[in-house]
């Protein structure tokens, strides 16, 4: 019971989390997207990776995000062709469409980011993502902070978020996959 309490205040805390250190590059966490439109999630977290490259966090910016079966588009292409036109430039942005989880699309980033030579990176998305963001970026090996597009967290989010890092740092992120 003290370690789900430990969890619970551990998840609350971590939501209100905003690193803006410098680091290599910014990887938006996708988010649902609207036949090539950002859904006002998917906005929220593109309109904060924009701030972050515009303040100078980072010089690239990562867009992440596959899409359903019955999508055009991915969420990593609806995010990269809204910053275009927010006039973020195309050879200051990567796009990675592999893995249908964050697990998987952060594992797929790493590999991105490995290749490329980028060492640390800044995660966007929601606040009471980060501390899970935080623990599968350890699992994989990535030097990573956290800058939430919003922080605070409802009961709801903190339970569901609550269960998902308690799961991850018992048994590991990478081995929930097998459950999603």
């Amino acid at each position: 019971m003290a370690y789900l309490v430990w969890v619970v205040l551990g998840v609350a805390l971590a939501s209100r989390s905003d690193d803006r250190s410098p680091t290599d590059a910014i990887v938006v966490l996708g988010a649902a997207q609207y036949d090539g439109t950002p859904s006002p999630v998917l906005k929220a977290r593109l309109d904060h990776a924009r701030e972050l490259h515009d303040e100078g966090v980072a010089p690239e910016i990562v867009l992440t995000g596959s899409k359903q079966a019955e999508d055009r588009f991915t969420e990593a292409y609806a995010g990269f062709t809204y910053l275009l036109g927010q006039g973020v430039p195309e050879n200051e942005m990567s796009v990675v469409t592999d893995g249908s989880s964050t697990y998987e699309s952060l594992a797929a980033t790493t590999r991105v980011l490995e290749s490329e030579g980028i060492d640390s990176v800044t995660l966007v998305s929601d606040g009471y993502h980060n501390r899970r963001l935080q623990g599968i970026a350890d699992d994989l090996g990535l030097e990573a902070t956290v800058s939430p597009s919003s922080t605070g967290i409802d009961p709801a989010q903190l339970a569901r978020e609550s269960s998902a890092v308690a799961a991850g740092e018992l048994f590991g992120f990478r081995r929930l996959q097998r459950f999603s």
